[in-house]
């Protein structure tokens, strides 16, 4: 038979296969639009403005709705009820993590944030029980954040007023924590060691969130037979591996058991306390992982929304004069503001509110996936489904913030002026799988922001109404455009 023939009689033979299994699927699962054979719904969705594309969805199809990224169903959570029904009420049986190839082909199931089953309750479970140990220590984790906070404003002090991009050192600055944390000690901001770690998360960050990353979690044997920036982001994690391989062999060289100094520490102390079948889920690759699950997500989110927060000050220093005047009120100007503060800082604690809803920063969180055959809202969703939650919808749901769009700290105060918190506040998602960080993600953001503006007064190079607040929305993550501005001392 003719090869062409063949060809073509193999290829629409795969057509209908899928057509088939699609038709099959779509019976039981939420509805949604038909998806086209092998790029399911790619062409319906203005990868632009991925949010405005769900909510016009779920206007046609109702708060859950079905979506096919090539041939994968993904079931889409759209507006606080039906998040909260799914990441709460059944927590356990979405607690699962939908999976993204390639970061699944370099960490085969290991660490905290792309791990599944008891290897992830394991892991999530001590990571939390060492940070709060940590955090009651000789030195608590709060001593070194406002270490950190007072090594920012002298790196802004160097800038002697002059414009500035301010991305940099707000990068340093938690990638430090992580490192005091992790490590025991912190890097002065032009060791060359820190330097290379700092821009190698920082480019996997980007490629992780690039559309190509995207198409190739999409179809993964591109991964394997094709040229682009997912090797750059392979490269990168060796070194990494590499580098923190040599902390933690320094680490245990110089171990001692009665005293732990780090993250590093007490999980070589766990280690060693485990029998030898339960080593197996503490081996030093596991570590390995872990960390850069630390690193990944404690540096990016923190240094992000910082900068975001600056800039919505720049574009709001109404905003900006309240918080001064609290900060000089509660903290004075020769103080160093710790979280004790904090309960008697209202309008200060809704502002970092108030930026982490107004800037929606991963407005799709991490996937999700279903760890069981789930009957949810009258659909059947089979285990291993993937599952997104758009936290944009609960972060700008209309009925509990009034005029979502605009930036206005008084969605989280009442009529007396008192913190309001909110179940919609729902930045680092919600239930099982929520930021395993959030606790210190919240210190720095107050600390660091409280200290800046204790010390300097924020200069824009243009007018406020001339500044863009518009996020650059990547796959993952909403980012702010470049700017400038100066730090003028108080």
């Amino acid at each position: 038979m003719d090869p062409v023939i063949v060809l073509v009689l193999s290829l629409s033979c795969l057509l209908l296969l899928s057509l088939w299994r699609q038709s099959s699927e779509r019976r039981k699962l939420p509805p949604g639009p038909t998806p086209l054979p092998i790029i399911g719904n790619f062409l319906q969705i203005d990868v632009k403005n991925i949010q405005q594309s769900f909510t016009n969805f779920s206007k046609a199809y109702g708060p859950v709705f079905t979506l096919y990224f090539g041939t994968q169903p993904t079931v889409v959570l759209h507006g606080y009820e039906a998040v909260k029904e799914a990441l709460i009420d059944h927590g356990e049986e979405f607690a699962g993590r939908g999976r993204l190839p390639a970061v699944d082909k370099l960490l085969n199931g290991l660490g905290i944030v792309f791990s599944n089953g008891n290897m992830w309750k394991d892991m999530r479970r001590f990571s939390l029980m060492t940070l709060r140990n940590l955090g009651m220590g000789k030195r608590t984790i709060e001593d070194r954040v406002q270490e950190e906070a007072q090594c920012l404003v002298e790196e802004l002090r160097k800038t002697n007023g002059s414009p500035c991009d301010p991305t940099f050192i707000l990068g340093c600055a938690p990638c430090n924590v992580v490192c005091s944390i992790v490590f025991q000690n912190r890097f002065d901001y032009k060791d060359q060691e820190f330097l290379n770690l700092m821009e190698k998360l920082d480019e996997n960050t980007k490629i992780l969130g690039s559309p190509w990353l995207q198409v190739c979690n999409t179809f993964p044997a591109l991964l394997d037979y094709c040229p682009g920036s997912h090797n750059t982001f392979f490269k990168n994690y060796s070194y990494m591996k590499s580098y923190f391989s040599k902390k933690i062999k320094e680490h245990g060289e110089s171990l001692d058991v009665t005293n732990p100094r780090d993250f590093i520490d007490y999980y070589l102390i766990k280690r060693r306390q485990e029998s030898c079948s339960q080593q197996l889920k503490y081996t030093i690759e596991n570590l390995i992982v872990i960390v850069t699950d630390l690193f990944g997500a404690g540096i990016e989110s923190t240094s992000t929304t910082l900068r975001y927060a600056l800039l919505l000050l720049l574009k709001h220093p109404h905003v900006t004069a309240k918080v001064q005047e609290e900060i000089d009120r509660v903290v004075g100007r020769h103080c160093s503001p710790c979280m004790q503060d904090r309960s008697q800082m209202p309008y200060t604690d809704a502002m970092v509110h108030e930026v982490q809803r107004f800037i929606d920063l991963l407005p799709n969180s991490i996937p999700h996936a279903v760890t069981c055959d789930i009957k949810f809202r009258n659909y059947l969703i089979p285990k291993g489904t993937t599952i997104v939650t758009s936290l944009s919808s609960v972060l700008h749901d209309s009925k509990e913030f009034p005029n979502p769009e605009m930036f206005d700290p008084g969605h989280f105060l009442d009529g007396n002026g008192n913190f309001k918190k909110s179940d919609y506040f729902m930045p680092f998602s919600t239930g099982k799988r929520s930021c395993a960080g959030e606790g210190l993600a919240r210190m720095e953001l107050f600390l660091f922001l409280t200290t800046i503006l204790q010390n300097f007064k924020l200069k824009s190079l243009v007018h406020p109404k001339d500044i863009d607040t518009t996020p650059v929305v990547n796959g993952f993550a909403s980012v702010p455009l470049p700017f400038q501005l100066c730090f003028i001392p108080a």
